[in-house]
């Protein structure tokens, strides 16, 4: 069987850690940013991580 490719634009978007958790940017920072507040937008500024049943489709796409 051929290798399973990594599906690129994912490899963009998802970043693995050494322990394996997959780390993912948040949402809503992007545009409007005077309306937030700047706690928010500090805040939706960090990765988070990739949980639930979106991690194993993120591990699919990833390859792993």
């Amino acid at each position: 069987m051929p290798k399973m490719k990594t599906h690129r634009g994912a490899a963009k978007r998802f970043k693995i850690t050494g322990s394996g958790r997959i780390l993912r940017r948040k949402a809503f920072r992007s545009h409007l940013l005077e309306k937030k507040s700047s706690k928010r937008t500090r805040r939706l500024g960090r990765p988070t991580e990739v949980t639930g049943g979106d991690r194993k489709h993120v591990e699919r796409l990833l390859g792993r």
